[in-house]
């Protein structure tokens, strides 16, 4: 039976058959905050055309769940250094706040 690529994905972080260099640097860093960064620009961008701020703000913290999945692999990691975790961390921080 083959999993599906969603499961695969999450399965394979989770699981930390994923290198950590990857997880960080091309999931995290990468494709992490690409996504941030579109949700925010279109959390602003309905502000700007007079949308409710609630549906801003739900869509600035819609990537909440995958940032913390993302947190959470990498800090589940069995290889995770010092730096690698305080990046984590602040990458979180950056993502949650702005």
């Amino acid at each position: 039976m083959k999993a599906t690529f969603s499961g695969n994905y999450f399965s394979r972080r989770w699981h930390g058959q994923v290198p950590l260099a990857v997880l960080l640097w091309r999931d995290m860093l990468g494709v992490g905050t690409v996504v941030n960064l579109i949700v925010t620009i279109l959390a602003l961008t309905a502000i700007i055309r007079g949308a409710h701020a609630g549906l801003a703000v739900a869509l600035h913290f819609a990537p909440m769940p995958y940032n913390l999945f993302l947190f959470a692999a990498i800090w589940r990691a069995p290889d995770r250094n010092t730096f690698t975790s305080i990046v984590a961390a602040g990458w979180l921080a950056v993502v949650t706040l702005i």
